[in-house]
């Protein structure tokens, strides 16, 4: 009897252990669990978003390209009601056929090839341009039948409608254009001032800045155009005057006063920049303000103090 119960003695400092060890694994997967859902909340579902904005975009200039092809076909229509001479009605209904021999290549084109797009936007303009010619030779024949006048009616009220709902997809279209680039704007964030006297260490009081060292970090942004950009720094002064003028920049419409620039290869990556401004004018006790600039956009702002 001793002896069982010194294994059972033995035996529970060992579940104990393994209950440990089991409650670590459900607590680890938790973490991870947690760690995925907020990486996909805070990176793949922006994106996801991004990309499906831009599939819309396409989805959209493709409807607008079928709503013209049609628009062609309905104008080849009408030419045909107006005309008696049979060689030009041959004629017109060759062009009809081809017209409507590339809106099935439209439909059966994904929105996303945009080889194929670009192939069969360009035959649009040849189309337009074949349309009017048939349209004075049509004038100059004018031998419209005037038994036919509320027909031509009818199929100009289509003509109409579909015009309009060309207008519609320009209008939509556009407004995702504009939904795109505000998605691809940059964003500076992370901001620092660092005041620095004549030996380059920092300076405690304002009659001491010799110079402004100020950064910042412009944010991850897949949707940005890649390349070459210009930031400019615009601080203004407790009096709302220009620190240190070194120019002016474009910036809706109208010209700024910048304190300093600087160029940056922008790689869609996270971006650290760091700038400095010599100080050569007196400089009050106050609040500063430092704006960002960048692709005819501010893109951060932040304050700092003298004192």
């Amino acid at each position: 009897m001793e002896e069982q119960n010194n294994i059972q003695e033995q035996e529970q400092p060992r579940r104990g252990s393994i209950g440990l060890i089991i409650l670590g694994v459900v607590v680890a997967l938790i973490a991870i669990a947690a760690a995925v859902l907020i990486y996909h909340q805070l990176y793949t579902k922006p994106l996801l978003e991004e990309n499906e904005d831009l599939k819309e975009l396409a989805e959209l200039e493709k409807q607008e390209m079928e709503s013209q092809y049609r628009d062609f076909d309905l104008q080849y229509e009408m030419l045909q009601s107006q005309l008696s001479n049979d060689s030009l009605i041959a004629q017109i209904e060759n062009e009809r056929r081809h017209t409507q021999q590339l809106l099935e290549e439209l439909e059966r084109t994904k929105a996303t090839d945009a080889a194929e797009i670009k192939r069969l936007k360009a035959e649009i303009a040849s189309l337009r341009e074949v349309l009017k010619s048939y349209i004075m030779q049509v004038d100059s024949l004018n031998r419209i039948n005037q038994s036919l006048n509320e027909e031509n009616i009818q199929i100009k009220e289509q003509i109409t409608q579909a015009n309009t709902q060309i207008t519609n997809l320009s209008t939509e279209r556009n407004e995702l254009k504009d939904k795109v680039n505000i998605a691809a704007q940059l964003d500076a964030t992370g901001f620092w001032v660092t005041p620095k006297d004549k030996k380059s260490k920092d300076a405690k009081k304002v009659k001491d800045v010799k110079k402004l060292a100020f950064g910042f970090t412009i944010v991850k942004n897949v949707t940005a155009q890649n390349g070459q950009r210009i930031v400019y720094a615009r601080i203004l002064k407790p009096d709302n005057s220009v620190m240190g003028k070194k120019g002016t920049f474009s910036y809706e419409n109208t010209q700024l006063e910048y304190t300093e620039k600087k160029y940056i290869d922008y790689t869609g990556e996270e971006e650290k920049v760091t700038m400095y401004s010599d100080v050569t004018e007196f400089l009050e006790a106050g609040t500063y303000k430092l704006f960002i600039f960048c692709d005819n956009q501010m893109i951060g702002q932040t304050s700092f103090t003298l004192k």
